[in-house]
């Protein structure tokens, strides 16, 4: 290299600087070779078309970019530290890259990798067959995405968000299992039977709302999958009562006091498994003072003027008025706390401030608006706090057995109420927690929860 002989331009090193020294100069005039230090980004679509960034230094003089030896198109050089190209179609895996100057080509010392476009997951991944359902696709180089088809049939209102995600709303299908593909810059990418078009039972008694659960409320996949496999919809409308119902979908369930639960009462205890092997709709939330007005022609609250706040000093036995009228009946203890539970084994669903109207937060004196804390797994809003709520069941003891769609006593004197009240302390708001009385009492802290068989 120039100046590394015994004297300034003696090349060779023979001690003497002439025309070889010259030519040696001579031959490599021009740019110095370009060295790579990144290239980002490191992989793409095996179908081109990304764009990568190639950093380093002596880069002025490139003329091309090549991966696996195919020239890159759209080449900018920025300046001596950066290039830009767009990358040619090449096979799945690693490729060199190659930086072309007028008198050399040098090798990046990392390799580009190629990419399948894919698709890896579609949410929900079922939905009803007569179409309407919100998916998100997300895979891999999806960006520009036009198409999208479910079982071969073109989807509505299709998004490309990013290069990793796509929504749209499905077309109606038949009922079984639908491959998605999602057509763009990119070309087609295809998952098989990854949508699961569903028949849904809407009831008679009832109006559609939502076929399928949403994940942002139905935030248990387990729930999620019994909802759907019940066959019935998830969020529907009571046409009688006015009243928006969330399917309960059956299962088995610790019935009792929680584990670590040092807040128990004695009868709250033994824990029991229980089994409901029906599924059943309850109330978004606890029945209102509207709700009630409007069938009953009168409201009973102490706190009335409020019709977003729960009906209260109503008695199990005036309740029957309202259900007769309506077609709706109170849960059983059972459901109650299985529905409350929502999956969970523990005293409370969330955060107690977070979740329920209890004696320590509420704002103002006197029950509160309804649905303005966080619901459960469920959906289903102040199951806990606000008011206690009737439930079907005559108050007795618990037995330690197994039991499956218990109802409880055929007699007794005293009926159930569930899940703790603003005016009293927190210790009250649990899903295990118990209280009776005669069913011709009422309070300013009673009230209750429809539910209805699909």
């Amino acid at each position: 290299m120039y100046g590394q002989g015994s004297c300034a331009g003696d090349n060779n090193n023979d001690g003497i600087v002439d025309g070889i020294d010259l030519a040696t100069v001579l031959g490599a005039w021009g740019s110095c070779p370009g060295v790579v230090t990144s290239v980002i980004p490191g992989h793409g679509s095996n179908l081109g078309g990304t764009q990568i960034t190639i950093n380093g230094t002596n880069l002025s003089g490139t003329t091309a970019v090549k991966i696996g030896g195919v020239n890159c198109t759209s080449l900018q050089v920025l300046s001596p530290t950066v290039v830009k190209a767009v990358t040619p179609a090449g096979i799945i895996g690693d490729a060199p890259i190659s930086i072309v100057s007028s008198n050399a080509t040098s090798l990046a010392s990392t390799l580009f990798t190629y990419v399948l476009q894919s698709i890896t997951s579609v949410s929900p991944n079922n939905g009803i067959y007569s179409g309407v359902t919100a998916i998100t696709i997300t895979g891999t180089f999806l960006s520009g995405a036009t198409i999208v088809k479910v079982g071969g049939v073109p989807a509505t209102n299709v998004v490309a968000v990013d290069s990793n995600t796509v929504t749209a709303v499905t077309p109606a299908g038949s009922v079984g299992a639908a491959s998605v593909e999602v057509t763009g810059a990119k070309g087609t990418a295809t998952a098989t039977n990854a949508f699961l078009y569903i028949a849904i039972v809407v009831p008679t008694w009832a109006t559609l709302l939502e076929a399928v659960p949403d994940p942002a409320v139905v935030t248990d996949a387990n729930l999620r999958a019994a909802i759907v496999a019940s066959g019935f919809a998830w969020r529907v409308r009571d046409n009688a009562a006015n009243i928006e119902m969330l399917l309960v979908p059956g299962g088995t369930f610790m019935m009792g006091c929680s584990p670590g639960d040092a807040e128990c009462g004695s009868d709250e205890s033994p824990a029991h498994q229980v089994t409901l092997t029906n599924a059943f709709y309850m109330g978004k939330t606890e029945v209102t003072q509207a709700q009630w007005l409007a069938k009953m022609g009168s409201n009973p609250s102490a706190f009335d003027g409020q019709p977003n706040n729960p009906v209260e000093q109503v008695s199990w036995d005036t309740i029957q008025s309202f259900n007769s009228a309506t077609g709706l009946r109170l849960p059983t203890e059972a459901e109650w706390e299985y529905a409350c539970r929502a999956g969970t084994t523990t005293a409370r669903y969330g955060v107690l401030e977070d979740i329920a109207w209890y004696y320590q937060n509420w704002t103002n004196f006197g029950t509160q608006p309804v649905a303005t804390k966080l619901p459960n797994a469920l959906g289903l809003y102040d199951t806990l706090g606000n008011v206690l709520e009737w439930c079907q069941d005559w108050y007795a003891p618990y037995s330690a057995g197994s039991v499956t769609n218990p109802t409880g006593p055929t007699t007794g004197t005293d009926r159930l109420l569930r899940g703790g009240l603003w005016f009293f302390s927190s210790d009250y708001c649990r899903a295990s927690g118990r209280i009776s009385n005669t069913p011709d009492s009422f309070s300013i802290v009673f009230g209750f929860r429809a539910v209805r068989a699909p």
